[in-house]
């Protein structure tokens, strides 16, 4: 018979402190108790033993999370994606594997706060392949007291790991690198210029070239639509004197062309550009 657990609803808690003490008072449960709770999630959807199962595991995000404070990252933040790495693994919990859910929920836990780290670390992402997340979360612990790696060191560690020298000492340089502030605070040099002031690009701002690409579109749709409301002769006779890519017919090559004289194909022209110009006036 599985022992009923008291899992209340977590009331607000005004600090992380708080928070930490909180989830270390739900119990832990037994292997009975944790297997009923996964089938009853899994055969009945039971939403209460989800939150059963999620609770009693708060402590090990917590735990987990904790490793990662040398980041620099509140960490608040850290546990809340840790918690939402916990809720995926209980979702996918089955309880007939044989393995704990606290075995199972680990990945889940530290793939989502290594997402979160790799994100919000820097405003820049300096991992994005899965050889350079490996290095990111390796090599603090690795290069030992945080001074410059030699190549021999380097070259140590990319056997660790699997990867190039050269590789460890370009995640080595992004480590050493900060965030540089675009535009100056107040306590800065005046003398100094700020990033802002020559990283500037000087093209169209992303609206206006957004205006400026509908208004070619525009054109050449009612171009197209102009184009359109000619009869053959005197559209091909304006796209051989304007719009080819190549030379433009003359009046005498037309002419010879459609067996009539140089001053008709002028007049075809004048009539079929005038007609062209009020549709797209009033387009």
């Amino acid at each position: 018979m599985t022992t009923a657990l008291s899992f209340p609803i977590p009331s607000a808690l005004g600090s992380i402190d708080q928070y930490i003490q909180a989830a270390n008072r739900f119990p832990v449960l037994s292997e009975e108790q944790e297997q009923s709770l996964a089938r009853r999630l899994r055969d009945e959807q039971d939403v209460d033993a989800a939150r059963q199962l999620v609770l009693s595991h708060l402590r090990l995000v917590v735990s987990i999370a904790r490793g990662y404070l040398g980041y620099g990252l509140p960490h608040a933040d850290l546990i809340q994606e840790g918690n939402i790495g916990l809720m995926k693994a209980v979702k996918r919990f089955d309880p007939e594997r044989g393995v704990r859910l606290v075995s199972f929920a680990v990945h889940w836990i530290k793939a989502e706060i290594h997402e979160y780290v790799l994100k919000n670390w820097r405003l820049v992402k300096i991992a994005t392949t899965k050889a350079q997340r490996k290095l990111f979360f390796n090599l603090r612990s690795l290069r030992g007291d945080g001074h410059s790696l030699t190549q021999s060191e380097a070259g140590q560690i990319a056997q660790q790991l699997g990867v190039k020298p050269e590789e460890v000492l370009e995640m080595e340089t992004r480590f050493a690198g900060g965030d540089v502030a675009l535009e100056k605070s107040s306590d800065d040099d005046e003398d100094r210029v700020a990033p802002i002031s020559y990283l500037v690009d000087p093209s169209a701002e992303p609206s206006e070239e957004l205006a400026e690409l509908q208004s070619e579109r525009l054109q050449h749709e009612g171009l197209q639509a102009a184009l359109a409301s000619l009869d053959d002769r005197s559209r091909a006779i304006v796209q051989r004197r304007w719009l080819t890519e190549d030379d433009a017919a003359t009046l005498h090559e037309l002419a010879a062309e459609y067996g009539v004289s140089a001053e008709r194909i002028r007049q075809i022209e004048a009539k079929a550009m005038q007609k062209m110009r009020g549709l797209l006036a009033a387009a």
